[in-house]
Formats: C-alpha cells, sequence, structure tokens
C-alpha cells in the first residue's frame, strides 16, 4: 500500500503539476481535486483490500493454527505460499488498469462532456504503463522480501519444488525483465515527451512555443528524477533477491566446511537459487546420514578400524591372514539361567558384554560375534598390525580386570559373581565377508579359529580363566608372565597342544 500511495502520488503530481499540457487541460489543483483522488484512490483499496484477504486466508488459519492444518488443505497452502507475491502484484496492476481508466476515460468525460482520445491515451499510458508497471514490479519484489522470512513456516523441509501448480520465476526473466523496466521505460516515456513537444513546436506561435521549450526542464527533472529513485529502488530489491539467498547458501556452505552438520539452509523461492539451496539440504541430509552411519559402525569396530574401511583401505574380499583369535565364554550359565529371571539375564548379560568389548576395543580388536554367552574376537584383521598378539593377550588381561570390578558391583546387588574363560590363538584363517545375497557378515574361517574355541574349553578342565598357545606365545614381545601347562590334547587334534596360563 505504501508503494502503491507513493506512486498514485508522483502520478498526481505530473498529469496535474508537472506537465503542463495535461494541467491546463485539468484546470488548477484545488482541496476537490485532492480529495477525489484520495477518494478513488481509498476506493480501490477497499476493493483489493478484501480480495487479497480472502485470498490468503487459508494462509492465515494455517499460521494461526502453528501449522495444524487438514491434509486435504496443505496442498492449497503451500501452493497459495509461493504465489503470494504473484498475487499481490496482481491486485497492484489491475488496481493501475483501473485507475488508468478512471483517470484518462471516465473522468474526462465526465468532466469534460466529450473523450480526447489523444490526451486520454497518454493519461492511460503514463497510469498504467509507466507508473502501474513500476509500481506492480516493486509490489512484488518487496511482498518477496519480507514474505521470505516466513516461507520457513509453510516449508520447513525447504521442499517447495514438490508443489504443483505454483508459477515459478526465473531468475534469468526476472533480472531481464527489471533491467527493461528501468531502462526502457524511462526511455519511452522521453521519446514519448520529445515526439510531443516537437509536434507541438510546428506551426506554434513564439509565445507558445518559448513556453513550451521552458516547460520541457522541469518535465525532464521530474521524469529524471523519478526514473533514477524508481531505477535504484528495483535495483536494490532485484539484487538483494538474489544476493541474500546466495548468502545464505554461503554461510551455510561454511558451517558445513568447519563440521556443523547441524546447520541448513532455508528453501525461500521457487527458482533456481531456490533449486540450489534445496539440492543444498538434501547434499546435507546425505552428509548427515553418512555421519550416522559413520557413528554406529564406529560402535561396532574401533573408530580406527572404522575409519580405514570407509576409506576403502580394507579389503572384504576373502584373503588369507595371520591373525589371533580370542574366544570368551561364560562358566556356568546354563544354571544361572535357569534360576535368574529373564529381564534380569538380559540385562546382566549386556552389562557383561559391554565391559568385555570394552577391553576388545580398547586394543583393537574387534569383535566378530556373540554366541549365546561366548565372545568371538580377532586382532589384526580388516586391518592388518604387526602386534596382534601383544594386543589379544593385553585385552584379555583387561577383560580380566574388568570383570572383577563387575563382580564388585554385583555384591554391592545381591548378585552372584560372573566367571569366565579366555582362550587365544595366532594361526592363519580366511577372512571376508561371508553369507547370503541378503546379508552378509565378516568372518573367519581356518582351523585357528577352531582350535582357539577348544583352547578356550580347556580352562575348565584345568581351572584356569585365560589360556595361550604355543603360536600366540611365541610371537609374544614378553613382558606377561605365562606359566606352561603339560601338553593337553584337543577335539580334533590328533597331536597334543601346548597351552600356558596368564598370571
Amino acid at each position: 500500500m505504501a508503494g502503491n500511495l507513493l506512486g498514485a502520488i508522483l502520478a498526481f503530481s505530473y498529469f496535474r503539476v508537472v506537465d503542463p499540457e495535461l494541467a491546463s487541460a485539468s484546470g488548477p489543483v484545488g482541496v476537490k481535486d485532492i480529495a477525489i483522488s484520495v477518494a478513488v484512490f481509498a476506493a480501490l483499496v477497499a476493493i483489493g483490500y478484501p480480495l487479497g484477504r480472502r485470498w490468503i486466508s487459508p494462509l492465515i488459519a494455517h499460521q494461526d493454527s502453528a501449522g495444524a492444518i487438514e491434509a486435504a488443505d496443505a496442498p492449497l497452502v503451500r501452493r497459495r505460499a509461493l504465489q503470494l507475491p504473484y498475487m499481490f502484484a496482481c491486485l497492484t496492476l489491475v488496481g493501475w488498469i483501473m485507475a488508468g481508466i478512471i483517470w484518462g476515460v471516465l473522468w474526462p468525460t465526465l468532466v469534460n462532456g466529450r473523450l480526447d482520445a489523444r490526451l486520454s491515451l497518454r493519461v492511460f499510458f503514463g497510469i498504467t504503463g509507466v507508473a502501474g508497471s513500476v509500481a506492480t514490479v516493486f509490489s512484488f519484489l518487496a511482498t518477496e522480501h519480507y514474505w521470505r522470512r516466513v516461507m520457513p513456516f509453510f516449508f520447513p523441509r525447504g521442499d517447495v519444488s514438490e508443489v504443483s501448480g505454483a508459477m515459478r520465476l526465473p531468475v534469468r526473466l526476472r533480472l531481464l525483465g527489471i533491467f527493461l523496466l528501468i531502462s526502457v521505460i524511462p526511455l519511452a516515456v522521453l521519446g514519448t515527451l520529445a515526439y510531443n513537444r516537437a509536434q507541438a513546436l510546428l506551426g506554434a506561435a513564439p509565445a507558445r512555443a518559448a513556453a513550451l521549450v521552458e516547460g520541457l526542464g522541469p518535465l525532464i527533472l521530474f521524469i529524471v528524477a523519478v526514473g533514477m529513485l524508481a531505477a535504484i529502488g528495483l535495483a536494490l530489491f532485484a539484487a538483494n533477491s538474489v544476493a541474500d539467498p546466495l548468502r545464505r547458501i554461503e554461510e551455510a556452505m561454511a558451517a558445513v566446511g568447519k563440521g556443523d552438520l547441524d546447520t541448513g539452509c532455508a528453501v525461500v523461492a521457487n527458482d533456481e537459487i531456490g533449486a540450489v539451496a534445496e539440492g543444498f539440504n538434501r547434499m546435507l541430509d546425505g552428509l548427515r546420514e553418512r555421519e550416522r552411519i559413520r557413528e554406529t559402525f564406529g560402535r561396532y569396530v574401533t573408530r580406527e578400524i572404522r575409519d580405514e574401511i570407509l576409506a576403502g583401505r580394507v579389503s572384504f574380499d576373502g584373503r588369507l591372514e595371520e591373525v589371533t583369535v580370542l574366544f570368551s565364554d561364560l562358566r556356568d550359565f546354563t544354571p544361572w539361567v535357569e534360576r535368574t529371571e529373564p529381564r534380569t539375564v538380559v540385562h546382566d548379560l549386556n552389562e557383561y558384554f559391554t565391559e568385555m568389548e570394552a577391553a576388545v576395543r580398547a586394543h583393537g580388536g574387534l569383535v566378530l560375534q556373540y554366541i549365546g554367552d561366548e565372545i568371538e574376537a580377532v586382532f589384526g584383521a580388516p586391518v592388518r598390525v604387526a602386534d596382534h598378539a601383544d594386543r589379544a593377550l593385553a585385552a584379555a588381561l583387561e577383560m580380566r580386570d574388568r570383570l572383577r570390578h563387575l563382580n564388585a558391583r554385583r555384591a554391592e546387588d545381591g548378585k552372584p559373581p560372573l566367571r569366565n574363560g579366555i582362550g587365544i590363538h595366532t594361526g592363519t584363517v580366511l577372512a571376508g565377508s561371508i553369507g547370503s545375497a541378503e546379508r552378509l557378515t565378516y568372518a573367519l574361517v581356518g582351523d585357528a579359529v577352531n582350535l582357539a574355541s577348544r583352547i578356550q574349553g580347556l580352562n575348565k578342565e584345568l581351572g584356569t580363566d585365560i589360556l595361550v598357545s604355543e603360536a600366540t606365545r611365541s610371537q609374544l614381545a614378553g613382558g606377561t608372565a605365562l606359566e606352561a601347562l603339560p601338553a593337553v590334547r584337543v577335539k580334533g587334534k590328533s597331536v597334543e597342544v601346548s597351552v600356558y596360563r596368564a598370571a
């Protein structure tokens, strides 16, 4: 309304004061003329305001209800949210067309009793073609500028491209139209003015010709001044309509560059820049999803192993690897389950596994699977390390220590202690992704895996908690006291196996 009022004042000033030909034809300006002009402007506003209010009523209802809107009405609300600047521009243009008809056709006919086609055409062109076009574009840009603050309310996910039936004004067309408006219209007005004055000078008396030439200066000054103000205003709005969304995207990209994935870019326009912002948000969603996968994967393996795998430096194709395998098993598990409430069993098992896996991960191991109360872990795969035997023994000793602290907490709660046995063996295995077409798992296949499991089982017979094979002991760097035990025969082996107890 402010822009239209300013345009109406300038149009009135030009046709009733600045332009001498039109001013003389209409007579001197009086209070009556001003009152009638104000009344016409108010009447046009009174017609346009209810129409605009009715058109945006779904948006107001949606905003007042804080987004609680029927699903059937949602497409209408979203479409009108995108079309609101166009609607205000259309209302403005219709108002200026009506003003051109009123002042260029109806009013001269009522006042003079006849219609001067040439003067009426000039008035209609000046009001509707010049002032109306500038006011319409200004209304569109100003409405769009302020409406962009509200757009995220209607599009919290920034999915403006999913709205069907909404008008789309490309950036190129927008800038081209404004450029033509601020360049062609002033030239057209000045050209028309020069032509009319030249026509009026032909055959005019010397006094009349002098008056026409003297009046040309104020006209040119008025047109240039108003044209410059309109051009500057439209250029600023046009520049901001492109620069502001790009600045937001730039700030969001800078935040992402610093590692902030919780940021986002509001999509405030249904044009190429809005499509860029929407694409940026989709890319950001992909980065968040990748980070969630990365963090979730990090719960299963150590961060070092995770990073190696995600970086593509680890192959999951089957290959022979020398590794150290660790098996751990709870003692007297079945009787404990039979006399304990199921929820308590699940809770205690989860607490036990959490402590044991923490020890494995702390030394660069990977827990391959939980089999009932048994843990299978590997050191030296999928990421190769030279000291996998030392890491496995260190993890076993930490598992013993963590179990001791866990049993101390269980004793405070009146729960019986847990006991486990750990077997460690080093050997060559086939490591890779194994499974069906629908589900794969990283697994180890080979005699070394079976022997590690058998050594773990010897703890029951020998009354120990940590047993190490000769193959593992031979690769240890030292520092851990190991007690040699008599060689034993394990299931599946024709020869006896030398084992050592960790002190």
